[in-house]
């Protein structure tokens, strides 16, 4: 198998996914250096930082309810899922992914010299996980079982009892569960504990203080492991980054310390574009899709037609962006995103229905 050099998806996010009106995005709009209780002093360019900066790390770990041990700080999600799986997976092991996916997902595993073997979370089931599906997938090759939750692309929220028997089929043939966990602070008092506090030594757990709360610039990414599995984590970021960026290590710091006040804005924002959201599916006959009721993107299908060519008209014509299905094997939907400020929401939704009904 010839391995991955890229992710296409990350190629097209940062060349064409930029537009007047911009509903490709996936995370709440950025947070502003201005609104954090920064002093120039708090930026030292320098510190101690070798397999963690001690402070960042007591935080994420007080945030995670697990110990420092357990922490590996990593540069945004994307890194933290390289090196989740990088320590799982070697050439030639089996690696479980669900379908739809987020597309960097595959492209780690297939560089990793993963083979792939896929389970489906259909639409019509609301993306849901059915454990039995992952069964018939895992073989007593399979090393890791990759999912998302919430589900990127459509946000749909695992509940515990499918997690756990994931995990309890995961144990049967001595692999781990891979929980990308990123969106799952979208969903803020209402969010479930992490799927690691499930089984320590069954799961994974990645994330990040990107997409839920706007703090995309600071890449401040984790995973959540045994802190055995954490340790060969740390050494393999050796030959990736080395040590951080330490500002942004202790703008992380201080970000967390904030954390309450900066998930207020995003919760009002997301509960508000949400809204819009569900009223604008609604409305519209000619696309399909559960009602949003959590996370920051929703996933409808054309109904009938071509999405790729509404995607296209879309950004052509109207100046509005959206994610093409194709990212997500799934070329008859588009992924929206709605942590946007509202009034790039209205418009682009707007923009996009002008652009449904020009189809006739």
């Amino acid at each position: 198998m010839t391995r991955a050099m890229g992710s296409p998806y990350m190629e097209w996010a940062k060349l064409h996914s930029q537009a007047r009106f911009t509903l490709s995005g996936s995370g709440v709009v950025d947070y502003l250096l201005a609104d954090l209780p920064v002093r120039i002093e708090d930026l030292e360019l320098t510190g101690p930082s070798t397999y963690g900066w001690p402070p960042l790390q007591e935080r994420l770990a007080a945030k995670c309810g697990v110990g420092a041990d357990n922490i590996v700080a990593a540069i945004g999600t994307s890194m933290a899922n390289h090196l989740a799986l990088a320590a799982l997976v070697g050439a030639g092991d089996e690696v479980v992914i669900e379908h739809p996916a987020y597309e960097p997902l595959l492209s780690v595993a297939h560089y990793l010299g993963a083979q792939v073997r896929r389970f489906a979370r259909r639409p019509e089931d609301g993306f849901a996980v059915d454990p039995d599906e992952v069964a018939r997938a895992v073989t007593p090759r399979t090393k890791a079982i990759v999912l998302t939750n919430l589900h990127n692309p459509s946000s749909a929220l695992m509940d515990a009892e499918t997690l756990r028997r994931v995990g309890s089929i995961a144990r049967g043939v001595g692999a781990r569960v891979v929980v990308d966990e990123v969106y799952l602070d979208a969903l803020f008092e209402k969010a479930p504990p992490s799927s690691f506090h499930l089984d320590p030594g069954c799961f994974v757990v990645t994330s990040s203080l990107t997409k839920a709360y706007g703090l995309s610039g600071l890449r401040c990414g984790w995973v959540v492991a045994d802190p055995g599995l954490a340790r060969r984590m740390w050494r393999i970021f050796d030959l990736l980054g080395a040590v951080p960026a330490h500002p942004a290590e202790r703008l992380s710091v201080i970000a967390l310390d904030h954390l309450p006040r900066i998930a207020g804005r995003a919760r009002e924002l997301l509960e508000t574009n949400r809204g819009i959201w569900n009223e604008f599916l609604e409305s519209r006959t000619d696309l399909e899709g559960d009602r949003l009721a959590g996370g920051t993107t929703a996933f409808p299908r054309l109904a009938c037609g071509n999405a790729e060519d509404l995607v296209a008209r879309l950004r052509a014509r109207y100046e509005t962006t959206v994610v093409p299905g194709r990212f997500f094997e799934t070329p008859d939907h588009f992924r929206v995103a709605v942590g946007c400020p509202t009034a790039t929401l209205r418009e682009g939704l707007g923009r996009l229905s002008q652009a449904l009904d020009e189809r006739g």
